[in-house]
């Protein structure tokens, strides 16, 4: 005890809110060029940033979250200038791509320079890079004046934090401080594509769905699995090795291809079944089948995670979903995985499958 009390840090809460933007960043700012450590809100999830070609910086990070040394951070940039200092052999379509969705929540894994440390790419010659549209954290790229390493900014393998607060419950203590600047917007992490392979792949869903891609570039491949880990030795992405995004409580998904009431009936018998048998459950639904449970008498922990035909609402609210209800010290959470099935809810039923301990399809 007394040995963790010594090396705990002093985190700073800086709230943007408050009139004092320029003083924020700047302050911020000096602790990343500092070789310290900042979480800042993105327009995805809030990242866990240090200098990225600073590997005894970027250390931290891994320090921090619990991180295995392995698994890659993405680099965030504020401008074109940077991509060409880390990234070499940029291919035609990478450019055309990036005057497309930059600034914005695509990362796209380039061969990297020699300037990015091993400790960065996870050891790998490929470097993950995006331009983020949060006005904080591209001001806050300029100000240090190097690129930023960030992966999300939670303990390694919890769900992805989206404000300010979920940061503080997982970091507060770990690094050096938190630029608290609300809600994100998105809530699901970026979509990357890897244009090292031999065919351009997509590695981890996000909002730019491969719909979007295709208006592009024709030949896209998937390259990633729903499974809660895809076992790979090596791979250039996160969130396709280890378990991502679980809850502290058991994660029970239920999902159904058709739009009859056979979900919510399925949610309903097993939270009886468990209900009767004292396990301390929480349901994060969405709003249609929430009604048809229980006979209208709504349990005492839920969470809504929306309609489930507007899946941008499902992606604000899943983490949000899954940290409220282990607040409550839950024992199983049961998710409705009736979510359409298009765009950002294919990212949004990655996360839920990937977090999920047991998946039940009916």
């Amino acid at each position: 005890m007394i040995k963790e009390m010594i090396h705990k840090k002093h985190t700073r809460i800086f709230n943007v809110n408050n009139n004092q933007f320029e003083q924020t960043i700047e302050a911020a700012s000096q602790i990343i060029k500092d070789a310290g450590t900042v979480a800042f809100p993105t327009e995805t999830v809030y990242g866990l940033g240090a200098n990225a070609l600073d590997p005894v910086a970027v250390n931290k990070i891994f320090r921090a979250k619990g991180r295995p040394a392995d698994n890659p951070l993405i680099v965030h940039i504020a401008t074109k200038k940077q991509l060409f200092e880390i990234a070499k052999n940029i291919p035609t379509e990478a450019l055309d791509l990036i005057d497309t969705f930059w600034p914005g929540p695509l990362t796209i894994i380039l061969n990297r320079r020699r300037c990015v440390p091993n400790i960065t790419t996870g050891g790998l010659d490929t470097v993950a890079v995006r331009m983020p549209s949060n006005r904080i954290a591209i001001e806050l790229i300029k100000r240090a004046n190097t690129p930023i390493a960030a992966p999300s900014a939670n303990i390694s393998g919890r769900p992805s934090p989206t404000n300010a607060q979920h940061v503080i419950a997982d970091m507060e203590g770990k690094i050096d401080a938190i630029i608290d600047g609300g809600s994100v917007e998105i809530g699901i992490e970026s979509t990357v594509l890897d244009l090292t392979s031999i065919k351009p792949t997509i590695l981890r869903p996000g909002e730019i769905g491969i719909a979007d891609l295709k208006e592009h570039m024709k030949d896209i491949v998937i390259g990633y699995t729903d499974n809660q880990t895809d076992r790979a030795d090596k791979v250039k992405s996160p969130g396709m090795k280890y378990t991502h995004y679980s809850p502290k409580a058991k994660l029970i998904l239920i999902e159904s291809k058709s739009n009859d009431r056979s979900i919510s009936q399925e949610i309903e018998k097993l939270y009886s079944e468990m209900n009767d048998c004292g396990i301390k459950i929480g349901l994060l639904l969405t709003e249609e089948n929430a009604k048809f449970i229980l006979d209208g008498k709504m349990p005492e922990y839920i969470f809504s995670l929306g309609k489930k035909n507007e899946p941008e609402q499902a992606a604000r609210n899943l983490f949000m979903g899954l940290r409220h209800l282990d607040n409550h010290d839950v024992d199983i959470i049961i998710v409705d995985g009736q979510i359409k099935n298009e765009g950002i809810g294919i990212a949004v039923m990655n996360r839920m499958k990937k977090a999920a301990n047991e998946h039940i399809l009916v």
